[in-house]
């Protein structure tokens, strides 16, 4: 736990943090910033109402970030669901077409043995017509 001391609109304040020193400075920086500069473009403005105008503002920008962040986050999980479900969609058509492969081989192989039995029977078809040499 580190001990960090910041000054904001004049006032000390000592704080614990489990966040680097450095952070908690700049960050009292930027608040003490955003007051005198709220502070500097309104007349008469107190330091409590530029605190609570720069509370409001900072607030505003978290939640912003927070909502598109979390838009964000939905993106991704439709990205990564379409993802999974463009990869299901590849591995059945790769499984279809290692299916159809697999039976244009059996119908080739079927239409060799067809071929071979045609060539066979007109060889043998040929060889009862084809003319005996009769010796005289």
């Amino acid at each position: 736990m580190n001990k960090v001391k910041v000054t904001i609109c004049g006032k000390e304040f000592s704080l614990k943090t489990d966040e680097e020193p450095s952070y908690l400075i700049d960050l009292a920086k930027k608040v003490d910033d955003e007051i005198a500069g709220m502070m500097a473009s309104t007349e008469n403005m107190s330091i409590q109402s530029a605190a609570i105008l720069v509370a409001l503002s900072a607030f505003d920008e978290a939640k912003k970030s927070s909502d598109s962040i979390d838009n964000i986050r939905t993106q991704i999980k439709e990205y990564v669901d379409e993802a999974c479900q463009a990869r299901s969609e590849r591995d059945e058509a790769l499984k279809k077409e290692k299916e159809l492969k697999a039976k244009i081989s059996s119908l080739e192989n079927e239409l060799k043995i067809k071929n071979m039995k045609s060539d066979i029977n007109e060889q043998l078809t040929f060889d009862k017509v084809k003319p005996t040499n009769v010796r005289r």
